[in-house]
């Protein structure tokens, strides 16, 4: 199913705008960032207007607080694939028949009592007015505002990141690429009501000690879990529901494969994890099959993106911790999908037939799937993940073109998603 276990062991640029020490980061170049607020061109003055739009009238969660509001997602994504400003609105114009207005929260807000509601989804409107008061109170600073709120304290907010399948997490990496004040605040806003019990695995140390079995490799970490029959019929269907029932039930069998991720060497680390966010993905889906693409799966992958744009921009000391996070939501949530086959050769010897990058562009800004948020997100995922580690075996581009020519729509919903919209699933 995977390469042979060779890397077991014995247990036993951009200035960094928040602050860091570059010594012992992650050290990456920051991705280039898209000032719309400045930028003249119809389209960035398009994307402009449309992300306030939906800041002013759509809530950042909604259908009973199941869903998340991924305009900013699908927009930013077009327009950095190129889309022009009639796609935007065309966008713009399918996405929210499906939100739903801002409600009033059953109170306000303070620096007196801020943290008391994180987790109740009720107070997201009061969120994110608490924190566009202290976006003024800071000269407009967003990023200030970030760092005070994000990297503070015994329990910050950063180590949270991945509760609500990782949307805080996707949300705050547009804010940086588009350079927006509004996402930012949303992002907080997301990461203040989604907030739940998966801080505690960061937060507290000791839940981080030697596993029974230790590599650097995720790939072969996730061949033990599929092969781990501690897993076996524990779900009878799959779905985000699962998440909570793993941590309650088998939160020692999780916690031993996550700390059994050795990261000697931070950078090639994160490098071999998000070649695992495109393998869990694409390798997992056959040629041919009828079996839809995972929609929780692509999660994982553009979480792992939204790291990758999120890590030069943040101190230096949170880098390995998020790219941990990042790792504990994706053995959650391959668990909760009930262990799909990863198969490689899916990708590695899939024939491309020529097709390039531009091809692949053209699926997410022209093609039939162009206004499906994830689809278009995934697919400008791997494209970055290319452009950052390079791609002389073309594993990127074959993964790309595997998904573009071949997704027909979002599978693997539980009886929790099944029951409405899932944030740009399939759709006619």
């Amino acid at each position: 199913m995977f390469s042979s276990f060779s890397s077991f062991s014995n247990p036993l640029s951009v200035p960094r705008f928040l602050g860091g020490n570059p010594g012992t980061s992650i050290d990456l170049k920051s991705v280039e960032a898209h000032d719309v607020e400045t930028r003249h061109e119809k389209r960035a003055r398009t994307l402009k207007h449309l992300l306030k739009l939906n800041h002013a009238n759509h809530s950042i969660v909604y259908h009973h607080l199941q869903f998340h509001n991924h305009m900013p997602h699908i927009l930013g994504s077009a327009y950095l694939l190129g889309g022009d400003s009639d796609h935007l609105n065309d966008i713009y114009e399918r996405e929210h028949k499906e939100l739903e207005p801002w409600k009033d929260s059953p109170g306000e807000i303070s620096t007196y009592d801020w943290r008391d509601y994180l987790g109740d989804g009720q107070y997201q409107r009061a969120y994110v007015d608490f924190f566009e008061d202290e976006l003024v109170l800071n000269g407009y600073d967003w990023r200030k505002v970030l760092s005070e709120y994000l990297f503070t304290g015994k329990q910050p907010l950063i180590n949270c990141m991945i509760a609500g399948l990782g949307h805080p997490l996707i949300h705050l990496g547009y804010a940086f690429e588009l350079s927006s004040r509004e996402l930012a605040m949303e992002a907080l806003g997301l990461a203040t009501t989604s907030y739940n019990l998966l801080h505690k695995y960061l937060d507290d140390p000791s839940y981080t000690k030697p596993s029974t079995y230790s590599t650097s490799s995720p790939i072969e970490i996730l061949q033990m879990v599929a092969e781990d029959k501690r897993f076996d019929n524990l779900f009878d269907h799959q779905g985000a529901d699962n998440i909570d029932l793993l941590f309650t039930d088998h939160e020692t069998a999780v916690l031993e494969h996550w700390n059994a991720w050795q990261i000697p060497n931070p950078k090639k680390q994160f490098e071999d994890s998000q070649y695992a966010a495109v393998a869990l993905l694409v390798a997992t889906h056959e040629y041919g099959s009828s079996r839809p693409y995972d929609f929780f799966l692509v999660h994982l992958l553009t979480t792992s993106h939204a790291v990758r744009i999120i890590l030069p921009l943040i101190p230096a000391k949170f880098h390995v911790a998020l790219v941990r996070q990042w790792w504990l939501l994706t053995l959650a949530v391959y668990i909760a999908q009930i262990r799909p086959k990863i198969e490689l050769k899916n990708i590695t010897s899939y024939d491309t037939e020529a097709k390039d990058w531009v091809w692949v562009d053209k699926q997410a800004v022209e093609g039939k799937w162009s206004v499906d948020a994830h689809f278009v997100k995934g697919i400008r995922a791997m494209k970055e993940t290319a452009q950052t580690w390079g791609d002389s075996e073309q594993y990127f581009l074959k993964a790309a073109c595997k998904l573009g020519g071949e997704f027909d729509g979002w599978g693997g919903f539980g009886p929790l998603e099944a029951g409405g919209r899932r944030g740009s699933a399939t759709r006619d």
